[in-house]
């Protein structure tokens, strides 16, 4: 089935009353560095998803996210600013992390915009999914439950257990490869405690996967899911995040030198990663950024983790057409009784 990517704000009636079809938003909140890289691991991901469910994508940013001048201007082509959101009709919502650079999350600059999106997702989508920043912003702005700091960076591969039966993750094998890639953390008791259900968990990195189900008065309940990590890695995304930091190093931006992603090398890129470290630890100075040997890295590189993050998504997409499925029938008797039992109109508001 097709993922239809709108960037022509053209609207979405049609798609929003076919049973099989869902529409769902991605706001991007990625640094311009990843903003690219981002949209594109989201769009391979859904498409390889929507093996029987027609997909169309409309793409948010929010204005508050520092951006380059060239950047807001590319944005303003292919992406809807945030405000159009409010009155769009979707099924569901992907929000992405950021880079941290404050310490508490409501002193960065889209705090702002980020908690007004978390309240509007709550009452006009039927699940919202929150990625890595997001997800700590999501629960710190609804349950006042703060991220912890880690002393050190959460940064690879890591083995995953379901730890409770669920639909999204029904039907994946064990154990579920999950990319990390974070300074910070969410401890376990404070999410149970706030009805949080935990769904898989590593006994390396903690928390991976968790669920709420936000209830609305006299509604249907709007279904947060939460990723600690990135399902929607693509094979060398962790290895060019390594790459930066290492460059960050050789400019002086951080005094020590980057830990290598845990899991994700094989011995022949661990032993090429190891010597280059020992020549730019020894002789910072004298090794450039540029010396870096990336395509002898990558080229063993693969996504263990990809049918693992396809199989959540092809979960969350039935989710989503059930939940649809059930607003249309609801929808249908007084659409009929509007226009005395011929077409149905417009949809109705979405739960």
């Amino acid at each position: 089935m097709p993922l239809l990517l709108d960037l022509m704000r053209s609207g979405s009636d049609a798609e929003s009353r076919r049973p099989n079809s869902i529409c769902l938003g991605l706001v991007n909140n990625m640094p311009d560095a990843a903003l690219e890289a981002t949209e594109r691991q989201f769009v391979e991901l859904l498409r390889a998803a929507a093996t029987h469910t027609s997909v169309h994508l409309e793409l948010f940013a929010v204005p508050e996210v520092s951006r380059a001048d060239h950047v807001r201007r590319e944005l303003a082509e292919r992406y809807h600013d945030i405000s159009e959101l409010w009155s769009a009709r979707l099924d569901g919502l992907i929000v992405t992390g950021n880079e941290p650079r404050a310490a508490n999350l409501r002193e960065e600059p889209y705090w702002p915009a980020l908690a007004r999106l978390i309240d509007w997702a709550q009452e006009n989508t039927a699940s919202t999914i929150w990625s890595c920043l997001a997800a700590h912003a999501a629960v710190l702005h609804a349950d006042g439950i703060e991220r912890r700091s880690l002393a050190e960076k959460c940064f690879g591969i890591f083995d995953c257990s379901a730890v409770a039966a669920h639909p999204l993750v029904e039907g994946i094998a064990q154990p579920l490869p999950v990319p990390h890639s974070r300074h910070n953390d969410l401890a376990e008791q404070p999410l149970l405690s706030c009805g949080y259900r935990l769904l898989t968990r590593s006994a390396t990195a903690g928390v991976d996967m968790f669920v709420k189900e936000i209830r609305r008065a006299g509604d249907l309940a709007s279904c947060f899911v939460f990723f600690q990590g990135h399902p929607e890695y693509e094979a060398d995304t962790l290895l060019r995040e390594y790459r930066r930091d290492v460059g960050r190093f050789l400019r002086g931006e951080r005094e020590h030198y980057p830990a290598t992603p845990q899991g994700y090398f094989d011995p022949q890129a661990t032993a090429i990663v190891n010597a280059f470290r020992d020549r730019a630890v020894a002789d910072r100075d004298n090794v450039r950024f540029a010396e870096f040997p990336m395509s002898a890295i990558e080229a063993g590189l693969a996504a263990s983790w990809r049918s693992f993050a396809v199989g959540i998504y092809k979960n969350w997409f039935e989710y989503l057409k059930m939940r649809k499925a059930a607003r249309l029938e609801i929808a249908a008797p007084a659409q009929r009784s509007r226009h005395g039992g011929g077409v149905i109109g417009a949809p109705a508001a979405y739960p």
